[in-house]
């Protein structure tokens, strides 16, 4: 069995190829992708040649870990039946090249465990889940603080925003030094950094990824505050410690994120409490992919760029 995918054969060089799927297991499942998203973030590095180097990176690879469609095949142990409509957050069930993510693609070969059912109705946005996760993991697993500062508007510091209000907390603030993605924000405020100037900060989410932003963070921290790194920082990450230690500053790091956040987003979108709308601006069909890929690169308006996968087979 093979299909069409994503094939970065070297940085910069992408093209949609024919690939060997593994032959499904009995607890697999065989999934007919209908749409899949472009990360901005780790596939951009990948894209570029400037990932990190860590387990599972290497030339050929399929990019992408959003992707939705529906359960075609099951095997005799999977979870999910014939026809189920899922989250897929990636595969590596490819023969010949590497699945890193591994999402990007018409079909994929997935263990039916890493597979999650969403409501149809979300359509293109349902691509939106991983993120969504993340953002989740961020701020919501034991022990987060909410947050009161929220750094970079694209769809990930929207999304943590959405999150802090939805138990009804004093809404953040957003700084964002793109006046085009500065709108529209419902229910916080964004505003340049140069415009802000408050000191107190409790809890600060930076979601830039900007390596070189941390002494800029601290000095806005109040005294114990902490600085949450929800980004994917491809340089080392540096501090002055006299400021730091005025303040007695704390830093945590927000890991990928983990099933149960997978499932906790999903229901408060099923229940209506976090909203994915308007975050999806781009779309292009999967033939097209080369193109989208730089749109999504390199276009300051492309919030999410979707992948639409049902013109392949």
């Amino acid at each position: 069995m093979d299909t069409v995918a994503v094939v970065l054969s070297d940085p910069e060089r992408l093209a949609l190829s024919r690939v060997v799927l593994n032959a499904p297991q009995e607890t697999d499942v065989v999934v007919d992708v209908s749409y899949s998203g472009i990360s901005t973030g780790t596939e951009r590095l990948l894209w570029s040649g400037r990932m990190p180097t860590f387990p599972g990176m290497g030339y050929p690879l399929v990019p992408g870990y959003e992707s939705i469609g529906r359960v075609v095949e099951a095997g005799a142990r999977a979870t999910h039946p014939v026809g189920a409509h899922v989250f897929v957050p990636g595969s590596n069930g490819f023969r010949d090249v590497r699945g890193l993510f591994g999402g990007a693609a018409s079909t994929l070969v997935v263990a039916s465990e890493k597979i999650v059912p969403v409501d149809e109705a979300l359509g293109e946005r349902g691509v939106l889940l991983a993120l969504a996760a993340t953002a989740y993991h961020a701020i919501r697993t034991p022990g987060a603080n909410r947050p009161d500062l929220i750094v970079g508007h694209g769809v990930l510091g929207r999304l943590v925003a959405r999150l802090a209000l939805v138990d009804g907390e004093a809404p953040p603030v957003v700084w964002e030094t793109n006046a085009g993605r500065a709108e529209p924000a419902v229910g916080y405020d964004v505003v340049h950094p140069d415009q802000d100037q408050r000191r107190d900060y409790r809890c600060i989410v930076d979601v830039s990824g900007d390596s070189t932003i941390l002494d800029r963070l601290i000095a806005r921290l109040a005294p114990g505050g902490e600085i949450v790194l929800a980004g994917f920082y491809e340089k080392p990450l540096s501090f002055s410690f006299p400021p730091a230690f005025m303040r007695e500053a704390r830093m945590r790091v927000a890991a990928e994120w983990k099933r149960a956040d997978l499932a906790a987003v999903n229901a408060l979108i099923n229940a209506g409490r976090l909203s994915l709308n308007g975050l999806v601006t781009h779309r292009a069909d999967a033939h097209a992919a080369e193109g989208a890929y730089r749109t999504a690169f390199e276009d300051p308006t492309c919030l999410k760029m979707v992948l639409d996968w049902r013109s392949c087979a």
